[in-house]
């Protein structure tokens, strides 16, 4: 069955982005090649690696739907991860949710305007 092995990044500011990631969540980021592309180590364990890459067109516009594919990244403590989110220069755009046995979710936007959503396993969420 085939899974997801990659994912993008499309900043409009890349530098502003690496600092935003790297901030929140510990990314590392490493400069590949000789086009503006930077590969993005996410940490050891389950989950996958990515790129950011410059935006090719507008930035998203405020409070339009979702356009994407966004990926959501597991955190130990989800109220730490929006309050590390914020501090940052993103915005929380759908607040804590429980998925009744599974756990809470929100999802954000980062400073480039993309949407992610961030999980806290929790199986007595309700």
């Amino acid at each position: 069955m085939p899974r997801p092995v990659h994912f993008e990044i499309h900043a409009s500011d890349p530098e502003r982005a690496i600092t935003f990631y790297a901030t929140v969540f510990d990314w590392s980021f490493e400069r590949w090649g000789p086009n503006p592309y930077w590969l993005i180590t996410t940490g050891d364990g389950p989950g996958i690696d990515g790129g950011l890459v410059p935006r090719q067109g507008p930035e998203p516009t405020e409070n339009a739907p979702v356009n994407a594919f966004p990926a959501t990244i597991e955190v130990d403590a989800l109220d730490a991860a929006t309050r590390r989110v914020q501090q940052a220069g993103g915005t929380v755009v759908v607040h804590k949710t429980a998925i009744p046995g599974v756990g809470w979710l929100a999802y954000c936007t980062d400073t480039e305007g993309n949407i992610f959503g961030l999980m806290e396993n929790d199986d007595a969420a309700e």
